[in-house]
């Protein structure tokens, strides 16, 4: 009988890959294992809170790694300390009550007065240490790494990235060594069968092809298969017309051309300008309000050219036009809306209203309130109107739907630390629901007379 040969070494070969890939993805578990540990192992402070508070109350005389109005801000606690030999204490008195430390005659709190112009300083009373902290935490923290340039970069669109891109490549490449690893075992095992075959004299023959029905009329003979198929395609056609419909009057990516061209990326990207110092209204109003033009005049007295940023212009702004001359001609737009004579430093009296396009508007019968988001529920513009500091051209970010707002308000955390109101009725409603943390729908979010009335 004639001998087969035997496939042990291709065994041992695909018991090999399997434990390098057991070993590869292990590697990987234990890589991500000490990115996280690394990753909690921030400074003392939080410094996504400090980010917020920095740019709330800091940002608009201050920068992290140039001087403004104020000093730059990077590294301060410890440059403070290194320099001046002023710990914390020093800082916490400072930042509450900047005044009252000049008046006492601290002899670095008048150094830093007179060396900035004697420029009051506003005093944060209502920040408490654990706030200051978290600011601090955040004008410690390194840099952000700058972001690899791609199609989602350029388009404006922004990226969300993780550690575990590379990992799940190599997993994924990993895989796919597998599956190719199987499919030659599947023909090492075939090609075996068959020389088995022939060595016990078996003869493969390839079976007559019998003549078949042809699978459209075997298809139409089936009455059954016919009516599954006909109900099949009308409930898929239902359900592409209900997605289609659902998306009438949903403006998503609505970004219209304004009769003034405004950057938000210069103003709350470039400047640290914060969105509520133009839409001051959102704080105790519904609407946050379009600023008054005096609002913008208030830098634009004194800022009548645009100058650039130091590093000039970048490849995307020129290919799109948006030259220093381009936004220092909008600029001149805005002296002649407000009737300013740039030569006398005078108003004329003469002016003209400016009729800007509304981007995000909502249905008549749905109520939306600004200041229960934003001043009581601590809500960040942001987290709506998208990444507005990245936006040259401002647009609709979220889609604004009922879905969209529901889903918020099941995740949402109600903030009931320092609330007593809320502490109560956290006690009450955690013993109905018992859960630990409460959300928006089980504080009555869901109720449809809170949104339509």
């Amino acid at each position: 009988m004639k001998q087969v040969l035997n496939r042990v070494q291709f065994s041992k070969v695909f018991g090999l890959s399997l434990l390098l890939l057991f070993q590869l993805v292990s590697v990987t578990i234990h890589a991500q294992e000490e990115a996280a540990a690394e990753e909690t192992a921030a400074p003392a402070g939080d410094v996504a809170a400090g980010k917020q508070l920095f740019n709330q109350n800091c940002a608009a005389c201050h920068a992290l790694n140039r001087k403004m109005t104020g000093p730059a801000l990077a590294n301060v606690e410890q440059r403070l300390y290194e320099d001046e030999g002023l710990g914390k204490e020093w800082l916490y008195a400072w930042i509450k009550n900047s005044a009252g430390m000049i008046a006492s005659g601290d002899a670095y709190a008048n150094k830093i007065y007179n060396e900035y112009n004697q420029a009051a300083m506003t005093a944060f009373p209502t920040l408490s240490n654990a706030d200051i902290d978290n600011i601090l935490a955040y004008t410690a923290a390194p840099p952000p790494a700058p972001p690899t340039a791609g199609p989602d970069v350029a388009g404006g669109t922004p990226v969300s990235g993780s550690g575990s891109g590379i990992s799940n490549e190599i997993v994924l490449g990993a895989l796919a060594l597998v599956f190719g690893l199987l499919v030659v075992m599947l023909f090492l095992v075939n090609n075996t069968l068959r020389k088995i075959a022939e060595a016990n004299g078996v003869e493969i023959v390839k079976a007559d092809a019998e003549k078949r029905t042809p699978i459209w009329k075997a298809f139409v003979q089936n009455q059954f298969l016919v009516f599954c198929s006909v109900v099949v395609l009308l409930l898929g056609s239902a359900y592409f017309a209900y997605a289609w419909m659902s998306q009438i009057g949903v403006d998503q990516g609505y970004a219209p051309i304004q009769p003034i061209h405004y950057s938000h990326k210069i103003h709350a990207g470039d400047n640290k300008i914060e969105c509520k110092y133009c839409h001051s209204s959102a704080r105790v109003s519904k609407h946050s309000g379009i600023p008054s033009l005096n609002v913008c005049m208030n830098c634009h007295k004194s800022i009548y050219e645009y100058t650039g940023n130091p590093e000039g212009p970048s490849a995307e702004d020129l290919a799109n036009g948006y030259t220093n001359e381009f936004y220092t001609k909008e600029i001149k737009k805005l002296y002649k809306a407000v009737g300013w004579d740039e030569e006398n430093q005078k108003y004329t009296g003469e002016s003209q209203p400016v009729e800007w396009v509304r981007i995000h508007n909502l249905p008549d019968f749905a109520y939306f309130n600004h200041s229960q988001h934003v001043s009581v529920g601590k809500i960040e513009c942001q987290t709506c109107h998208g990444p507005v500091e990245e936006m040259e051209i401002m647009y609709q970010y979220s889609p604004l739907t009922m879905g969209w707002c529901i889903n918020c308000h099941r995740e949402t955390e109600v903030q009931v630390a320092d609330n007593s109101y809320y502490e109560k009725i956290h006690t009450e409603l955690s013993k109905k629901y018992g859960v630990e943390k409460l959300t928006a729908a089980q504080m009555g979010g869901l109720e449809c007379g809170k949104c339509h009335y």
